[in-house]
């Protein structure tokens, strides 16, 4: 796999991260004094939108992974 295509699937990563924080940002308060999300409001999310966001977010790091181990752990060990 060539370099480009490499960070052609990072920058992909980087956009379902996003996407996933956008999603958290828009439904779940920041705490003032710490900036972190505030659960104590226990703010009630579309779970089946959570999931979706997750998968897209977990297979692209899953992806990751498999080009990792493909081109640079098996490489050194050949």
């Amino acid at each position: 796999m060539d370099i480009e295509a490499i960070r052609k699937e990072l920058r992909a990563y980087e956009d379902r991260r996003d996407e996933f924080y956008r999603f958290l940002d828009e439904h779940i308060p920041h705490d003032a004094s710490t900036g972190l999300y505030d659960f104590k409001t226990k703010p009630m999310l579309d779970a089946e939108k959570v999931y979706e966001l997750f998968h897209k977010l977990d297979y692209q790091a899953r992806k990751i992974r498999g080009i990792v181990i493909n081109e640079i752990v098996n490489k050194e060990e050949s």
